[in-house]
């Protein structure tokens, strides 16, 4: 999935096209579509489909018309149509997938459509990097002005229009902002048109980037396209602590990977009853302590007796409560608690063998000394 471009440097330092798991030579791109109608030809008498779906930095896309009929492929970059001026863009999809897209996203071409002006020039291309280059420099200016000014945002990505006739700061903020003398400074400053875009949280943490705390990079930048909405009953469905270190992200948000495993845990949890409903028995009333989802397996405890948790089956709970519906109270819990012998054993064996971790501490002996020794028992 790389492209060429990516990997490490001769000092060490990272290359690639800095955009954070959204590649931009459209090697290893998170929004890159396959398309698998390349290699068809359209049927006699029917006109391909002059929708273009064109990708700029980071996960902004559009869908232009190719009015001027120009032979675009996948990889083409192009001058389009933008507010003011144009813009320069990467074609990711042509033909006739771009209207299965359009219909996905429910997106359509009005009267007044976007268009694809031209394909860039060497100097289009070479100005736009060069612009590229300047964002970095730029915006720890930005944020500079802004601290000086007290206003309570963070601006966490700027965006170069591909001519230069504007830029587009991203920035994130608890509370509404009056950015007026900001964008005064910001104009006077850097001498260009300025437009402020506010982001949630999640969507900067997906143009930055970073490590979670699984060890790998965050799904929102790498792969993850949409944004769900995470609440904590999706914690509370798979049993974990609602510890918020543990279940925020970089975004400080809840994890979207919590969404991930849900859909196991609601089918799994469809045989059990309700944790909610106590078990009558003549020793006393049996109250759920905790759930094992998949091994089929809740815990209760006699009220009072907090310390000594009874194991018993979802089978067993569930004839426990249709006995008590009419009107039985079994002996005790204990009767039906799984024994040690019949418990289900663990699939899952250590990855080392029965090896010990202190197995490399003794010294080997010498299989040449011994064979010596035994040669020359005089020693001679």
């Amino acid at each position: 999935m790389a492209c060429n471009s990516c990997g490490s440097g001769t000092n060490g330092q990272p290359k690639g096209c800095k955009n954070n798991g959204t590649c931009g030579t459209n090697g290893c791109n998170k929004l890159t579509v396959f398309d698998w109608l390349a290699n068809m030809e359209s049927p006699e008498g029917e006109t391909p489909f002059d929708g273009v779906e064109i990708r700029f930095k980071n996960s902004r896309k559009g869908f232009f018309k190719n009015t001027k009929k120009l032979n675009l492929k996948i990889g083409d970059v192009v001058a389009t149509q933008a507010e003011y001026g144009f813009d320069i863009g990467t074609v990711t999809l042509t033909s006739q997938l771009v209207k299965v897209q359009m219909q996905r996203k429910k997106a359509s071409f009005d009267e007044n459509p976007q268009i694809i002006y031209r394909l860039a020039s060497q100097r289009d291309i070479d100005k736009w990097i060069e612009l590229r280059d300047k964002e970095e420099v730029m915006q720890v200016r930005a944020r500079q002005v802004a601290i000086d000014l007290n206003l309570k945002m963070k601006i966490s990505d700027i965006e170069y229009q591909g001519d230069g006739s504007k830029v587009t700061f991203f920035y994130t903020a608890n509370q509404r902002v009056d950015f007026r003398e900001l964008i005064k400074m910001f104009a006077k400053e850097f001498n260009t048109r300025i437009e402020m875009r506010q982001v949630g949280l999640r969507q900067e943490a997906a143009r930055l980037g970073g490590i979670g705390s699984c060890g790998r990079e965050l799904c929102c930048s790498t792969w993850l396209t949409d944004f769900r909405s995470v609440t904590t009953a999706a914690a509370r469905y798979q049993q974990l602590s609602l510890n918020p270190q543990k279940l925020a992200g970089q975004c400080g948000k809840l994890k979207c990977c919590l969404n991930f495993e849900l859909d196991a845990y609601l089918s799994a949890l469809k045989d059990f009853p309700s944790s909610e409903i106590k078990l009558a028995t003549q020793r006393g009333e049996g109250i759920c302590q905790k759930l094992d989802i998949f091994k089929g397996i809740m815990w209760y405890a006699y009220k009072g007796e907090w310390i000594t948790w009874h194991p018993i089956e979802v089978a067993d709970v569930a004839a426990i409560i249709q006995l008590n519906k009419m009107g039985t109270k079994p002996e005790s819990l204990e009767s039906y608690v799984i024994s040690q012998e019949t418990k289900p054993k663990d699939e899952f064996e250590k990855v080392v063998g029965q090896d010990s971790l202190t197995r490399f501490d003794t010294p080997k002996h010498s299989k040449k000394r011994h064979s010596k020794r035994r040669r020359n028992p005089n020693g001679k």
